[in-house]
């Protein structure tokens, strides 16, 4: 059966779609349009291009102090991560391929902020798309692009179902990172018995970015609103979720639920791989697919 899929945004939860999408090839199904938002994107983005095992095997071998070395602090420039370590990775796995030249086709989804709309990439440099639609406010710093101000597709559109309504699909499975909290699933406690290692760690190489130590900002502040930031999202996404698909909903949707990561773990590939293979069964099953 031919499959349009459709990628959702959520951060670290992102890393359920590699699970969706072994779920979906190991029942024979042929993938044959994606778009994606924010790490849906990325995800969907490395898909397409052929590079997502070498991807998903790098991410599976982070730890939380592994995803600290990455994080490129950036205190002015309308974030708190700049992202390039993490894009120098993506870049390497990708190369500098187009969007127009990938095998299926491909729309990567990020947000004008000063035009208030959407933006579909579906020409130009792949990487450069997936940056734009990462760029969650205040985390991650957005991207100018074309004069255009751009950050996370999850603003206006966290389940971008439209880009693939023209496809010659039989079967639209959108997957949602926005799923109502689940008691069964673990979340992540507030307050890992690691964490203070790697907020010290966080601490240290502030201190060397910004160079004067006493003026330093506190990363635990820091990590603190990141997480203000992310309930933040998830709010909104959650409902803009909700409007989006009662306009035009999937035939299958494989939900996530908030509760399984916060949106900043990506040290946690793992389990929500095999969360999203789960789901995705199960959604799967239920719809006789």
């Amino acid at each position: 059966m031919r499959v349009a899929l459709v990628l959702g945004s959520g951060g670290a939860r992102g890393y359920a779609h590699i699970g969706a999408i072994a779920e979906i090839e190991s029942r024979g199904h042929e993938v044959v349009a994606v778009a994606g938002s924010s790490m849906g994107a990325l995800v969907g983005g490395l898909y397409v291009a052929g590079g997502l095992d070498e991807y998903t095997a790098w991410a599976r071998t982070l730890t939380s102090s592994g995803v600290v070395r990455l994080l490129d602090p950036k205190w002015s420039a309308g974030g708190a991560i700049g992202a390039g370590r993490i894009f120098a990775e993506v870049e390497r796995i990708a190369g500098e391929r187009l969007i127009e030249e990938l095998p299926i086709p491909f729309t990567a989804v990020a947000t004008d902020l000063r035009a208030r709309r959407e933006v579909w990439f579906q020409r130009g440099p792949l990487v450069s798309a997936v940056r734009a639609s990462i760029a969650i406010p205040g985390v991650i710093t957005p991207v100018v692009m074309n004069g255009r101000l751009l950050a996370d597709g999850g603003l206006m559109n966290p389940i971008p179902i439209e880009p693939t309504a023209a496809s010659a699909a039989d079967l639209t499975v959108a997957i949602s990172l926005q799923g109502e909290r689940d008691a069964r699933e673990q979340s992540t406690p507030a307050r890992e018995p690691a964490e203070p290692t790697w907020r010290e760690e966080l601490v240290e190489r502030v201190r060397r970015t910004v160079g004067r130590e006493k003026e330093a900002p506190d990363p635990l502040e820091d990590l603190r609103i990141s997480d203000v930031v992310g309930l933040s999202m998830d709010a909104m996404q959650g409902l803009v979720s909700r409007y989006r698909m009662a306009g035009l909903p999937p035939d299958v949707l494989v939900t996530v639920p908030v509760s399984a990561a916060r949106s900043l773990d990506f040290h946690r590939a793992n389990e929500m791989i095999e969360l999203g293979q789960r789901l995705t069964a199960e959604a799967l099953d239920a719809s006789g697919h």
